[in-house]
């Protein structure tokens, strides 16, 4: 078949290492705690209001932005976790997961010469929503093996073509949550400009140890220029289903919506009615942190002693091991090695941070059933 000239808008897009990963786990039978997916099953709840809406006569599109009694569900659940207030069928959309709420937040406000900041080290759906969109990542190492932010070093890399700041915390690879101070020092940095924040806060009920969720739904002053992005999938243990949400602003909302309705228009209608009769008990999302708290514990209390060194993670369902007392190998080269050898996979951390700086660290997903876990635990403790 002949081929024409079609220029690539990411020519130097390398293999996801998430499915490099998960690829050599099935090649060699390993333990996958690479990708970051439960191996249990949801909330028999959850599957019982899936049934009960696939039943309903609910199978035709639904609203472009969503079931108006979902966005209600969802701004009763902003409001009790942060005391904000958003307007359900305004400033809420239901999007395509998590994914798809920060490629469509992009793609509505990043205009081709214009900077973002990305904090690294980054998700990896965030840098090529702002190439494929003509913008320029500007990246900036959080700094050290526990990944704080330099405020100070951000201020400098604003310029006058700065669009958009995109921020994670909970701290997807790193499981470092920011604080409380870290929001007012973004805050402070932002007043006066007319620079946009992009939140990724997926892992939002994933906090431990008695620390918050510091959401930029609580400051007004960010609230007014930030997309939230947020996930049920992560939140809800069914990663498959691809549900999750954008609250944002009116006057933002609405440019989010117009290139929503061209990407997807809408979302799985029957799975919005499941969710929004599951979301009417805040329990389950309340008592995530306990739950997932304890599946760290007992992954890090097993490993205790073992050659890793690691601090407890803040949040998310991720656990950085140092390996610098075991080999001085390269984090990939290690991963692969650990993946090949000893049956366990995992994420090198270097290929997301700036200049793939290569601290020796592995990221493990915990949630997994306890016999998951326990098996990775013997395995880690013989390395």
């Amino acid at each position: 078949m002949a081929q024409f000239a079609s220029p690539s808008k990411l020519p130097q897009l390398p293999t996801s290492i998430f499915t490099t990963m998960s690829q050599m786990a099935r090649e060699y039978g390993a333990l996958n705690l690479s990708q970051g997916f439960p191996d249990f099953s949801p909330d028999p709840k959850l599957l019982e209001c899936a049934h009960d809406a696939m039943r309903k006569n609910v199978h035709q599109y639904a609203p472009l932005g969503g079931i108006f009694p979902l966005r209600e569900r969802i701004a009763e659940k902003i409001h009790r976790c942060y005391g904000a207030t958003y307007h359900p069928q305004k400033e809420i959309t239901v999007t395509v997961g998590a994914t798809q709420a920060l490629f469509t937040a992009i793609s509505a406000f990043v205009w081709p010469g214009d900077e973002v900041i990305v904090l690294k080290p980054a998700y990896d759906c965030y840098e090529p929503g702002i190439i494929a969109n003509g913008g320029i990542p500007v990246p900036i190492q959080m700094k050290g093996k526990t990944y704080q932010v330099d405020w100070g070093e951000v201020a400098q890399n604003i310029s006058p073509k700065t669009r958009m700041v995109i921020i994670n915390s909970p701290h997807n690879p790193s499981g470092a949550v920011f604080s409380k101070e870290d929001m007012l020092q973004l805050e402070k940095l932002l007043q006066g400009t007319d620079i946009l924040v992009l939140s990724d806060e997926v892992y939002e009920h994933l906090v431990f140890d008695g620390t918050l969720h510091e959401s930029v739904s609580k400051f007004p002053d960010l609230a007014a220029r930030s997309l939230v992005c947020a996930s049920f999938g992560k939140t809800f243990h069914v990663t498959g289903w691809k549900m999750g949400y954008c609250a944002a602003p009116d006057y933002l909302m609405q440019e989010f919506q117009k290139i929503h309705e061209f990407a997807v228009f809408c979302v799985n209608h029957p799975l919005q009615h499941a969710l929004a009769a599951y979301l009417k008990n805040p329990e389950p999302y309340m008592g995530l942190s306990e739950f997932f708290e304890t599946k760290r514990d007992y992954f890090l209390d097993g490993i205790s002693g073992s050659r890793f060194q690691f601090t407890p993670t803040q949040g998310t369902y991720f656990q950085l091991l140092d390996y610098s007392d075991i080999s001085e190998e390269p984090d990939v080269q290690m991963a692969e090695r650990l993946t090949k050898e000893f049956g366990i996979a995992s994420i090198p951390i270097s290929v997301f941070n700036k200049d793939h700086l290569d601290h020796r660290q592995l990221r493990f997903c915990f949630a997994k059933k306890e016999e998951t876990l326990a098996n990775a635990i013997e395995v880690l403790q013989k390395i």
